[in-house]
């Protein structure tokens, strides 16, 4: 496979370092001018790899100079780095023992594409949501201290668009008050994973190109007396050297949260960033160190693309064209036509993300309404909090986030959507599994969150279709909160239904009539795209001779709680299904709207998410791992069948046992 660098294109090295480079220790033993070298050996393997099998590429690409040189400088075997986000950790792993893992990036034995301490004690944090390495770097610095080993350094490695989000300010915030070594590395690309938005991305903007200083020494001193601890800092100053003084940004920001900051400077320059890195070890004060990089860096068209490979499927490098493997037609494609619609038909209707318009399919919808969709940056109870207000107005706004961040805005779905009552609409993508992103991206417990909020309607979309119908429905919906989810997969080629009914709050849409009554051998209520492998399962199951009956459920929150009793009352199982959390989902929704209309469980069965992390792997070996593909399915119905038509005859024989020996007493 040829590559694409700056300058003429040329064969891939044969990354004659990177396989000797089994832990830091062994980078170590390099010397400054060999890094280089091993930096491009590190942007091949990685390059290469993710265009075979997917993965973050743009920004890990940008930070390889920076993981070298910290783990150059540093010892994390017992000093503490940090990741943000954490799609950004793929250099740090190929220095930390598992290049050997690489090959199998994002499947179950290989390597996980975030931070990951089943993997190495190098991995910290388990972690894929932006904000947080602050944070948890304060409380790991404040533990060590307290525990007699401040000796241990602590690094927090964040971007410029995850350091804007509240918690990593909050985290800032409390840094500033530490009386020890405590480096935050600021890498500023310039880039989320789209372009950074609001007033904080342009200030950094303005920063980037370092001013030219008069009295470099005179200025950085001033700036030293009037941070807290200003004489230990002073004391500190004079021990820094002359790179470091020069680079002091005496109008920094992050200055007035305490923060010693330096640079901009390069973080892509080797040697700088070793020297750097060197003289801020020691520092016993909160330091910022801001480094310039560029996300993609490397290859024309990463960085030429950033947001588009970003977090790439597998591609052809030929030359200087580069092809994305195509494999269908994606939920999220779909919603972003099917909003661009109800946006055509409404002009009350607007689009929000918070840093993912990409992901989202939002980016399309810019495309065409730019004055009525927004980004927000990575700040999902902000976004939260806007939708709200948007609401209060008359506006009809539409968030569409991931299932696994919309959690962070929980506090502000009760406090200003639902308590007030309005009809903020939330369009959760990757719900359920997501394959190869793992634990810390999987949209588990969205359901469990909303539905016991007062006044929140829960839909899930089966399929291209239902998910047009589901959004109409929440177009007109002004009653309160609503919320639809879909899962990170294709939509179905040849839907069930080309034009299935509109959704009526409450209510299920049958798939499939059994043929003998109203639910047949067993009724099957799949949520969202559960009713695809249910239909292969039922299929499966009626060649068998069984006579299945299959409902899209439609709705979590209000559940059909009608149909359920009229299946109760037939004395028909029902199986629930949905790629969500058995606790607090639909099934459990349907067991409590049983219990309220005094109707028997007895034949209420479950299957969904199990109550254990599911590692990163394809989305369909994750389903099936839990017993959510079709043949599992269809192993269940066998089960609760054989066991409903033992049932009665194991009770028949125990009462005539026991009446026949409450006679036999009698008698005697």
């Amino acid at each position: 496979m040829t590559d694409s660098r700056s300058g003429p294109a040329r064969k891939r090295s044969k990354l004659g370092l990177l396989p000797t480079i089994d832990t830091p220790a062994d980078l170590k033993k390099l010397s400054v001018e060999q890094l280089p070298a091993l930096a491009q050996d590190i942007r091949d393997a990685i390059c290469d790899q993710v265009s075979k099998t997917g993965g973050h590429l743009a920004p890990n690409l940008g930070t390889v100079e920076l993981t070298i040189a910290l783990h150059y400088v540093f010892d994390f075997g017992q000093d503490r780095l940090l990741f943000d986000v954490g799609h950004q950790c793929y250099p740090h792993k190929l220095l930390t023992g598992r290049f050997k893992l690489l090959s199998k990036l994002r499947q179950r034995d290989g390597m996980a594409g975030f931070p990951e301490p089943r993997e190495s004690p190098y991995d910290l944090f388990s972690v894929g949501h932006a904000g947080t390495s602050i944070s948890t770097a304060v409380g790991m610095a404040r533990g060590d201290q307290i525990n007699g080993e401040a000796h241990r350094k602590t690094v927090a490695l964040i971007g410029d668009a995850s350091i804007v989000n509240g918690v990593a300010m909050e985290g800032l915030n409390n840094a500033g008050t530490l009386k020890r070594q405590f480096l935050v590395v600021l890498n500023d690309n310039g880039m989320s994973i789209a372009k950074p938005q609001g007033a904080l991305a342009g200030y950094f903007d303005k920063i980037r190109v370092n001013p030219h200083y008069d009295d470099l020494k005179r200025r950085a001193l001033d700036v030293i007396k009037r941070l807290p601890g200003g004489s230990t800092l002073e004391e500190a100053y004079h021990r820094l050297g002359e790179v470091t003084k020069a680079a002091l940004a005496h109008d920094h920001l992050y200055e007035h949260f305490g923060l010693m900051c330096i640079g901009p400077i390069d973080g892509h320059d080797l040697p700088g960033l070793v020297s750097m890195l060197k003289e801020v070890r020691d520092i016993d004060h909160p330091v910022l160190l801001h480094c310039k990089t560029v996300k993609g860096k490397g290859f024309d068209f990463t960085a030429g693309d950033p947001t588009k490979f970003h977090s790439p499927k597998p591609f052809v490098v030929e030359g200087c064209r580069v092809e994305l493997k195509q494999s269908g037609r994606s939920f999220t494609s779909a919603f972003a036509d099917a909003l661009i619609d109800v946006m055509q038909r409404d002009e009350k209707a607007f689009a929000v993300t918070a840093a993912m318009p990409d992901g989202t399919g939002i980016d399309k919808v810019m495309g065409r309404f730019p004055t009525r969709t927004l980004d927000t940056g990575i700040c999902e109870s902000h976004a939260m909090d806007m939708c709200a207000g948007m609401a209060k107005t008359g506006l009809r706004p539409f968030f569409a986030v991931y299932s696994t961040f919309v959690q962070r805005a929980l506090d502000q779905v009760f406090q200003e959507v639902a308590l007030q009552g309005l009809p903020v609409r939330l369009c959760l993508d990757r719900a359920g599994y997501v394959g190869g992103d793992g634990a810390v991206h999987h949209g588990f417990m969205d359901i469990a969150l909303f539905t016991a909020l007062p006044g929140v309607v829960m839909l899930a979309a089966s399929d291209e279709p239902n998910l047009r119908a589901g959004l109409e429905f929440m177009r007109t919906y002004d009653a309160g909160c609503s919320v639809i989810r879909y899962p990170r997969d294709n939509v179905a080629k040849k839907p069930l239904q080309s034009s299935p009914p509109a959704f009526v709050l409450g209510k299920a849409n049958l798939v499939k009539p059994a043929k003998k009554s109203l639910g047949g051998d067993l009724a099957i209520l799949a949520y969202g795209a559960m009713v695809y492998p249910a239909t292969e399962a039922a299929k499966e199951l009626e060649q068998q001779g069984y006579d299945i009956a299959l409902y899209d459920a439609r709705f979590a929150k209000p559940v059909d709680i009608e149909l359920i009793e009229q299946l109760a009352k037939a004395g028909t199982p029902v199986l629930t299904i949905e790629d969500h959390s058995l606790a607090g989902g639909l099934g459990s929704q349907v067991l409590e709207a049983c219990n309220d209309r005094r109707i028997s469980t007895d034949l209420i069965y479950r299957l969904g998410m199990p109550a254990k992390w599911v590692y990163q792997d394809t989305r369909d070996n994750q389903l099936a791992e839990v017993g959510l593909d079709a043949p599992s399915i269809s192993r269940r119905v066998r089960d609760i069948l054989d066991r409903h038509a033992k049932g009665p005859l194991k009770i028949h024989v125990d009462v005539s046992q026991a009446t026949a020996a409450r006679e036999k007493t009698v008698t005697h």
